[in-house]
């Protein structure tokens, strides 16, 4: 799914990384954990996420995952736009809590990925 149709389906404001967002993503993750998004499998992935602070983007670079959506209408700090622009990593903000926001990746074909053994 390309980063563009996430933005559509959750009516997500860019917060940066307009020019990335024709690079698609092949599952999603949605937590507040960041030790739960590091038992994910490394993939072209989007992290939904209400936690604002720049382990976020940390977590996310090492995970290769190439977008962000702040759910429940969380803005990112400065430091966390620098980061993610400095990554490479798209940044979303939607007013979608994160429930509804998976369900609606997750119905229009994005699927979850597998945890590590």
């Amino acid at each position: 799914m390309k980063i563009s149709m996430i933005k559509e389906l959750l009516e997500a404001d860019v917060v940066c990384g307009e020019e990335l967002l024709g690079n698609h993503v092949y599952s999603a993750c949605g937590s507040d954990m960041m030790s739960d998004v590091l038992a994910f499998v490394k993939d072209q992935a989007v992290l939904l996420t209400g936690l604002v602070n720049s382990q976020v983007i940390r977590t996310a670079e090492m995970m290769d995952m190439v977008c962000i959506v702040l759910v429940r209408s969380k803005l990112p700090t400065p430091e966390m736009i620098e980061l993610a622009k400095e990554s490479g990593i798209v940044l979303l903000s939607s007013k979608k809590r994160m429930y509804d926001a998976c369900g609606i990746l997750y119905t229009n074909g994005l699927v979850g990925n597998k945890l590590k053994s």
